[in-house]
């Protein structure tokens, strides 16, 4: 199988009617995930093909943008992402979240954690609140810039 647009698309479409949360595929050394999410990550793809990359990106935003509820407006301060990667709660499934909702946090403390190439990444509060809403579980697959959390 190779990772064509077309072979994307309808992997994304038999994905959608199937209702599968998450699908990991790999063939030749190239690896490709499908998960249904608010925003889909790019396909993992070699660089020296950028543009298959863009098209395949656009093609499963596309078929996932439809069943994605609009997002509400929030307020307070928002906690962005500062790299593409997955979103982790806690240090480890063991153990429980670095905060919840309700929480008083301080500016420095670490809120979570986000791996990027096998790389875990904490991310620490840039406010002195108190955790009002996380909008993503742990496991999540997360964009750069993409609000997380919410601190008052």
């Amino acid at each position: 199988m190779d990772f064509s647009i077309e072979n994307i698309e309808k992997l994304c479409r038999v994905a959608k009617e199937n209702e599968i949360e998450e699908l990991l595929l790999e063939c030749n050394g190239e690896k490709i995930k499908i998960s249904k999410s608010r925003k889909c990550p790019p396909p993992m793809m070699p660089i020296s093909s950028p543009a298959p990359l863009q098209a395949a990106s656009q093609a499963m935003v596309s078929a996932t943008a439809e069943s994605a509820p609009a997002p509400a407006p929030v307020s307070g301060n928002a906690v962005k992402s500062p790299i593409v990667g997955t979103f982790y709660a806690a240090p480890s499934p063991d153990k429980p979240p670095f905060v919840t909702v309700g929480q008083t946090v301080k500016k420095g403390d670490v809120l979570m954690i986000i791996e990027s190439m096998k790389v875990m990444n904490e991310v620490t509060s840039e406010f002195d609140g108190v955790v009002k809403d996380i909008l993503v579980h742990s496991g999540d697959i997360v964009e750069f810039d993409q609000t997380l959390m919410i601190i008052e």
